[in-house]
């Protein structure tokens, strides 16, 4: 099983991030997972493709946004990236725009993600940790939250 704790560090996570739009905060943010191995450019642009295509599926909760798409798309291996943006944007979703947290999950399959996503929910079920992930300057204020929130 593949633990949240484990994918997000340094070069997987972004903090207070600028971005004019959605597409180039997708771009951003997934960029993290394409320099970290996990996934191909091609991934990213089926995001904003299914975006375009599908509307802002992964728009989850006011401000959350967890950006992904098909495994077939040019994913490598499962892994995820967060990224904060210093200025929300819209993703064109009617209750939860604007969007300044993004977590970005690359699958390669139906199961390997399933325990860092139920560890997304126990953090994001908090709106402390929320607003902590918000002002967190740097990935190991990040790394100490889900320490702390996160049977690892």
């Amino acid at each position: 099983m593949i633990n949240l704790r484990d994918m997000l560090n340094q070069e997987t996570i972004l903090l207070q991030a600028e971005a004019d739009d959605w597409q180039a905060a997708v771009r951003l943010g997934g960029q993290l997972l394409i320099d970290s191995g996990v996934a191909e450019p091609r991934y990213i642009d089926a995001i904003i493709q299914c975006t375009i295509e599908f509307g802002p599926y992964y728009v989850l909760a006011p401000g959350l946004a967890m950006p992904h798409a098909r495994p077939e798309h040019g994913v490598k291996k499962t892994g995820f990236s967060l990224m904060t943006l210093r200025t929300p944007v819209p993703f064109g979703h009617t209750e939860n725009d604007p969007v300044d947290i993004l977590i970005f999950l690359a699958a390669a399959d139906s199961s390997s993600h399933l325990e860092a996503m139920s560890q997304i929910v126990t953090v994001f079920s908090d709106d402390e940790a929320f607003a902590k992930i918000r002002q967190a300057k740097d990935a190991n204020q990040i790394n100490e939250l889900l320490n702390q929130m996160v049977d690892i």
